[in-house]
């Protein structure tokens, strides 16, 4: 894996999780700010899996390489999901529901660097 876009999408992670934390103390909804930091976050988690499949048969074990495939796949779908949640929810905790998923996401990719520097 590439190191430097994992630190890039925990930073950005770190940085949609602030944002939205501070819109939910500010009571705010979502808006285009919030809405470009996550589709930066997507676009890196699209290069980050491009680049996964393509070493992912560097993992010697199956069930490592299933659960690291499985992550790549999963990780992708946390924003858009956490995003069209906030946008039909109209109320504060909206962004309590981005801020989750900012969480999940730096996790996931946390997680993915660690079976990747376990199993390579």
């Amino acid at each position: 894996m590439l190191q430097p876009l994992t630190v890039v999408l925990l930073v950005a992670s770190g940085v949609l999780g602030v944002l939205a934390a501070h819109h939910l103390l500010r009571s705010r909804l979502v808006d285009d700010p919030l809405i470009i930091v996550g589709a930066v976050i997507e676009l890196a988690l699209l290069v980050q899996l491009v680049v996964g499949l393509t070493k992912a048969s560097a993992i010697a074990d199956g069930a490592e390489r299933a659960t690291f495939i499985a992550y790549l796949f999963t990780v992708l779908l946390v924003i858009p999901v956490s995003v069209v949640i906030a946008v039909k929810e109209k109320t504060q905790w909206a962004m309590a529901v981005v801020l989750g998923g900012a969480l999940v996401v730096a996790i996931l990719v946390a997680r993915l660097q660690q079976v990747w520097s376990l199993n390579v």
